[in-house]
C-alpha cells in the first residue's frame, strides 16, 4: 500500500509501542513489536532513564512511565518508528508523539472509541490496517495464530488463582508480555508452553490470603516478592490479564471491543466483581501511578467494590519504599 509504514520500513523493522494496540496488524504487516513499557522497566537502568529525561527537559510532574518511554527511545535509535494511543491509554502520549515526531521518529497513532463504539473501532481498525500496509486476511491470519497462545496464557492465569501453581509475580511477567509476544510469538509459545509443562508438577498452593492487583501496572519492583513474604498471594492481575485478551471473540474488532483498559470504568467494574467472586478474593490493592489522571478512578472503585481496598501510589522505578512496606504490611494484617 502506498505511503505504509511498511513501505518506510524494511521488513523485520522494530516499532514501538506506547500501550497494547491491535499487535497482530503490527506483526501481518511484517514489523516487529517492542512494547516500549516493558523495554523501559525491564532496563537495569531504568531510574537513569528517568533523570534523563527530565536532564532534557521533560518536567518531573508527569508520569514517570512517558519518561521511560521517551529515554528509551533514545537508547534504542533503531526503532525509528512508534505507534501511540492518544485515546484510550495515557493523557501525555499525544505531546510525546509530537515530541517524537519533531525528533525524526515516524508516529502512527491508534486511537481506542471514547465512549466505547464498536462501529467507530471497526473503521478504526481498518485504518490502521491501511497506516502500516497490512492485509485483512494476513491479519486473520495472525489472530489465529496467536489464538492458541492467547489460550495459553489463560491457563497460565487459571493456575495462578485455582491451583496456586503459578506465582503472581510470574502471572504478571508473562500476561504483560503478551502486549508484543516479546516481538516474535514463535519464540514465545515454546518458551510459555515449556513453562506450563513445568507449572503443573508443582505442588498446589491454597493457603494464605488472596489478593488483587488492579490499575495500571505497579513500577515498583519487588511488590509481588514482599506481599508473598508476608503469608500473601496476588492472585488476579487486573491490567495484564486484560492485555492477554482473555476473550473468545470471534473477529479482531470484537476482541478488542472487549477489552477493558481502554474505555470508561464500567467494563472494568463489571471484569473485577466478576474476579473477586471467581477467584475468592480477601483484598484489593489499587496501584495508582503519581502524575497519571487514572488516579481518580479510585473513588469509583471504592464505591462499587465492596471488598477491602488499599491504594498504592508508586512514582519512580525501584523496590518499594519504607512507607509502602509498612502500610502493605497494615494492610495484610487487617485482613488476616
Amino acid at each position: 500500500m502506498p505511503g505504509s509504514l511498511s513501505r518506510l520500513l524494511s521488513p523485520g523493522s522494530k516499532v514501538g509501542l506506547t500501550t497494547t494496540i491491535p499487535v497482530e496488524v503490527v506483526l501481518a504487516a511484517g514489523l516487529v513489536p517492542v512494547d516500549l513499557n516493558n523495554l523501559f522497566i525491564a532496563s537495569p537502568q531504568a531510574l537513569q532513564w528517568v533523570s534523563d529525561a527530565e536532564a532534557e527537559g521533560l518536567p518531573r510532574t508527569i508520569c514517570a512511565w512517558i519518561k521511560g518511554i521517551y529515554a528509551a527511545l533514545a537508547q534504542h535509535p533503531e526503532i525509528r518508528a512508534v505507534i501511540a494511543a492518544c485515546q484510550g491509554d495515557c493523557s501525555y502520549t499525544q505531546a510525546l508523539g509530537e515530541i517524537l515526531a519533531s525528533r525524526g521518529v515516524t508516529v502512527v497513532h491508534f486511537n481506542y472509541p471514547y465512549p466505547r463504539d464498536k462501529a467507530r473501532l471497526a473503521q478504526e481498525m481498518a485504518e490502521f490496517m491501511a497506516q502500516l500496509g497490512a492485509e485483512p486476511a494476513a491479519v486473520a491470519a495472525l489472530q489465529a495464530k496467536l489464538a492458541p497462545i492467547r489460550q495459553a496464557l489463560a491457563e497460565l492465569d487459571r493456575l495462578t488463582w485455582e491451583t496456586g501453581q503459578v506465582s503472581g509475580r510470574e502471572n504478571f511477567l508473562w500476561l504483560i508480555s503478551s502486549s508484543d509476544f516479546e516481538g516474535d510469538p514463535d519464540s514465545f509459545a515454546l518458551r510459555l508452553n515449556n513453562f506450563l509443562q513445568e507449572a503443573v508438577t508443582r505442588p498446589p498452593v491454597k493457603d494464605g490470603l488472596r489478593l488483587g492487583l488492579i490499575g495500571i501496572p505497579p513500577i515498583f519492583t519487588d511488590l509481588w516478592d514482599h506481599l508473598e513474604e508476608l503469608g500473601a498471594q496476588v492472585v488476579f492481575n487486573e491490567i495484564p490479564r486484560q492485555f492477554s485478551l482473555p476473550h473468545h471473540d470471534g473477529d479482531l474488532t470484537e476482541q478488542y471491543y472487549h477489552y477493558t483498559y481502554p474505555y470508561d470504568i464500567t467494563l472494568r467494574l463489571r471484569d473485577i466483581a466478576q474476579a473477586v467472586a471467581q477467584r475468592r478474593l480477601d483484598g484489593l490493592i489499587h496501584y495508582t501511578q503519581s502524575f497519571c489522571f487514572r488516579q481518580m478512578y479510585d473513588r469509583l472503585l471504592r464505591e462499587h467494590l465492596q471488598l477491602p481496598l488499599l491504594t498504592l501510589e508508586g512514582d519512580r522505578p525501584g523496590p518499594l519504599d519504607s512507607r509502602s512496606r509498612m502500610r502493605l504490611e497494615a494492610f495484610v494484617d487487617v485482613l488476616r
